[in-house]
């Protein structure tokens, strides 16, 4: 008997740090899609939303940030496996997950 794992459909939305990064926006989101593949999730649409005002800034250094959203199929283990995977990323300010 196999065991089958029931995969969902997943909105996760970024907010980025570009802050002291080296790397372009787009080799940020590709290597983000790196980490969603890292957690068995296959992604089927990216959005980059733009450079975006906050409407409450918590750190005024930090007024601003890029939104990216991510459209992806996963486990149900995979949302909690991808915050952990990217809990030390300095890139990654916030991460909203929304079951779509």
């Amino acid at each position: 008997m196999t065991k089958t794992q029931t995969r969902r459909s997943y909105r996760a939305t970024l907010v980025l740090d570009l802050r002291g990064a080296t790397e372009s926006p787009d080799a940020l989101i590709e290597k983000l899609k790196d980490t969603f593949k890292a957690v068995d999730a296959v992604v089927s649409e990216v959005r980059n939303l733009g450079q975006r005002e906050f409407a409450r800034v918590v750190d005024r250094r930090l007024p601003s940030g890029l939104y990216v959203q991510f459209d992806f199929k996963a486990p149900v283990t995979a949302p909690v496996a991808f915050r952990e995977k990217l809990r030390l990323d300095r890139t990654v300010n916030r991460i909203l997950i929304q079951s779509v």
